[in-house]
C-alpha cells in the first residue's frame, strides 16, 4: 500500500507543477490581452504591433501546452485512477475547448502575417469570448481529473 501511495505521488505529483506553470502562462496571456484591448485604434503604434506579436506567441504556446502536455497528463491521471465519470466529463469539456482552438489559431495566423490592425479591436473582442469559454472548460477539466484525485496522490 505504501508503495502504491509513493508511486501515485511520483506519477501525479508533478502534474500540479505542469498545471501551475501553464496557469502562470495563462496569466501572462491575460495581462497582454488586457493591454492590447485597452488600446485605441487611433493610437496603434509599432509597440502595439510588437505587443500583438508577443501576445500571439504566448497564445500559441499556451494552446499547444494545453493540447500536447496538460490535457494528456490529465487524461492519463483519470485513466490511472479508473475515473470513468471524470473521463466522460473531460471528454465533454475537451469538445468545448476544441471548438475554440480554430478561432484562436486563425487569430494568430492573421496577426502574425499582417500589419493591418483595422479589425484588431473587433477580433480581440471575439477572441476574449473564445478564451473565456476555453478557460472555463479547462478549469472544469482540471477539477474533474486532477483535483478530484488530490487525496489519492498525497
Amino acid at each position: 500500500m505504501l508503495e502504491n501511495c509513493q508511486s501515485a505521488r511520483e506519477r501525479w505529483g508533478g502534474v500540479s507543477e505542469i498545471i501551475d506553470r501553464w496557469l502562470q502562462e495563462r496569466q501572462s496571456l491575460l495581462v497582454l490581452f488586457c493591454k492590447l484591448s485597452a488600446e485605441k485604434e487611433s493610437n496603434f503604434t509599432a509597440e502595439t504591433e510588437e505587443n500583438l506579436r508577443h501576445f500571439c506567441q504566448i497564445l500559441v504556446d499556451y494552446v499547444s501546452a494545453g493540447h500536447f502536455e496538460v490535457y494528456e497528463q490529465l487524461l492519463n491521471e483519470g485513466r490511472e485512477f479508473e475515473d470513468q465519470e471524470g473521463l466522460a466529463q473531460a471528454k465533454s469539456h475537451y469538445k468545448i475547448i476544441d471548438t475554440t482552438t480554430e478561432f484562436i489559431l486563425d487569430f494568430n495566423d492573421k496577426y502574425q502575417e499582417t500589419d493591418d490592425l483595422s479589425s484588431l479591436i473587433a477580433d480581440l473582442s471575439k477572441l476574449g469570448e473564445s478564451l473565456a469559454i476555453r478557460f472555463e472548460a479547462e478549469d472544469q477539466m482540471i477539477e474533474v481529473l486532477h483535483h478530484s484525485h488530490r487525496d489519492q496522490v498525497i
